[in-house]
């Protein structure tokens, strides 16, 4: 399909935590998903969630080291210790802080043929699967930095050339 315009920190639907996907064979999820992965295939971007382009359902793409894939109603498990990791946002461009992310994730899901899907590992993908999710669920990686990095963050931000309040 297309390559979206992907929405900045601010946008309202960035806060909305999305809804199930009841039919994922239906053509405009198929549509959608085809967005996604065209999307993130674009140099420097390691995942996408539908709300990152205006889009209050559960589905989202990822780009690790080329590999591109995408699962529809994803549910998350994480395991391992926490550890601080420089995270950045396609939705918060230009900008990387250090957050606590587990250092092993797994979401399972469905496809458009509604084929069980299971993206696993470590590294960037554990950390991409997490953030990822936590869009779907309304919430910016932002939101989990430490309180005096979160202040630094928002300063920064609101600095930033695309900025809106």
């Amino acid at each position: 399909m297309t390559e979206r315009q992907i929405r900045l920190f601010g946008d309202p639907v960035l806060r909305s935590r999305t809804d199930l996907i009841p039919d994922p064979g239906d053509p405009r999820v198929r549509a959608l998903v085809e967005d996604l992965v065209d999307t993130v295939e674009a140099p420097g971007r390691a995942g996408l969630a539908a709300t990152q382009i205006g889009v209050g359902l559960r589905a989202f793409s990822v780009n690790i080291d080329g590999d591109i894939s995408y699962v529809i109603n994803p549910v998350l498990e994480v395991s391992g210790e926490p550890e601080l990791v420089d995270e950045g946002c396609l939705s918060v461009p230009g900008f990387y802080f250090p957050r606590l992310r587990h250092p092993w994730a797994r979401v399972t899901g469905v496809d458009v043929d509604g084929n069980e899907v299971v993206l696993e590992g470590d590294g960037l993908m554990a950390q991409a699967l997490q953030h990822e999710t936590d869009h779907l669920d309304g919430k910016l990686y932002i939101e989990g930095l430490e309180p005096e990095t979160k202040r630094e963050a928002m300063r920064a931000i609101r600095q930033a050339d695309w900025f809106s309040a």
